[in-house]
């Protein structure tokens, strides 16, 4: 028997809660993990509270991130003792996830925890820090340097946007925060952004195009904030889409990217090849300041995460959240 957190759905209703699981009920996989700890993300916040259509299956164990290691093994990479680490795949969607001490996995989905990182530190970046990563990489493989001008992250405060303004700016670009939390200024400074603007400037209809600025975007937002950053983006800028927490849609027209030549770049961290996997967390290690890990993680124990699935939909929850499933 393990312990894990649990979401039913059935007549009496939908209900997520800390259980004991017997090994037994683990799906198929070629992989035994040993989870040592997991994340609390956006996704998983869906998943737990049931304010999202995210679990395809019931029953269901969230955490679309995990780290930990290999009890047991038959596939050709891994064997008994290998330090592994998961992001995406459907993992706590379609395949129980990573909130519980074990997780049973297609150990394609694997990749080596890499030597820079503790399993905490890992579980620190997770996804989100994984993501923006990737979002650094559009940026890059478009041309966009240093010298061409500002890059403005939306969501700056959450998990994604908090690893994007930290790592941009090691980079060495001038990095633009946008936040709906004022009282976040000093952390997002902290960490790295020069200017924080208030999201409230971005979130409302804006004009097709408006005065250009940004040679580069991350944004997690979509909707009328990825509009607007489209619009205000430099002649033959990039922007990187990779979130939808302000909405699905996209209130925008064709102006920015056949007057401006805008690039829209769409970032997908749940499919995402392994190489590519690998080339972001091997960058991670190379560009991402672990110093500022403190500033962007809290950590909390499994019976935690229900609670504060709430708050960080809410939007009360700063940075990033490593579950200790273990506590």
């Amino acid at each position: 028997m393990f312990k894990g957190i649990f979401i039913e759905k059935d007549e009496a209703g939908y209900r997520a809660a800390v259980s004991d699981i017997d090994e037994a009920q683990l799906p198929a996989g070629d992989v035994t993990v040993r989870v040592s700890h997991s994340t609390l993300n956006y996704k998983d916040g869906l998943a737990i509270t049931g304010r999202g259509p995210v679990v395809r299956k019931f029953p269901m164990v969230p955490g679309i991130d995990l780290v930990g290691t290999v009890e047991t093994s038959s596939h050709a990479d891994y064997k008994a003792g290998d330090r592994v680490l998961l992001n995406g795949w459907g993992v706590g969607e379609g395949h129980w996830g990573g909130l519980a001490q074990k997780a049973r996995l297609n150990g394609d989905w694997l990749v080596p925890l890499p030597e820079a990182f503790t399993p905490q530190q890992a579980m620190a970046i997770g996804t989100a820090g994984y993501t923006a990563m990737l979002c650094v990489l559009a940026l890059e493989k478009h041309g966009v340097t240093p010298e061409q001008g500002e890059i403005v992250v939306t969501g700056a405060a959450g998990g994604v946007g908090s690893v994007a303004v930290t790592v941009l700016a090691k980079l060495g670009y001038r990095v633009v925060a946008v936040s709906g939390r004022p009282a976040e200024a000093d952390y997002l400074k902290n960490l790295g952004a020069v200017e924080v603007l208030d999201r409230a400037a971005f979130s409302a209809p804006g004009k097709p195009l408006a005065r250009e600025r940004w040679a580069g975007a991350v944004d997690v937002v979509g909707s009328h904030t990825l509009a607007n950053v489209c619009a205000s983006t430099q002649y033959r800028g990039v922007v990187t889409a990779c979130g939808l927490a302000g909405g699905m849609d996209f209130p925008a027209t064709v102006a920015p990217f056949i007057l401006r030549g805008v690039t829209l770049a769409g970032i997908d961290s749940v499919m995402c090849p392994r190489a590519d996997r690998l080339v972001a967390w091997q960058r991670l290690g190379r560009d991402l300041d672990l110093g500022k890990l403190g500033l962007i993680t809290h950590e909390i124990g499994l019976a935690e995460a229900i609670p504060t699935a709430t708050r960080l939909l809410d939007g009360e929850v700063r940075g990033r959240v490593v579950v200790d499933v273990n506590v």
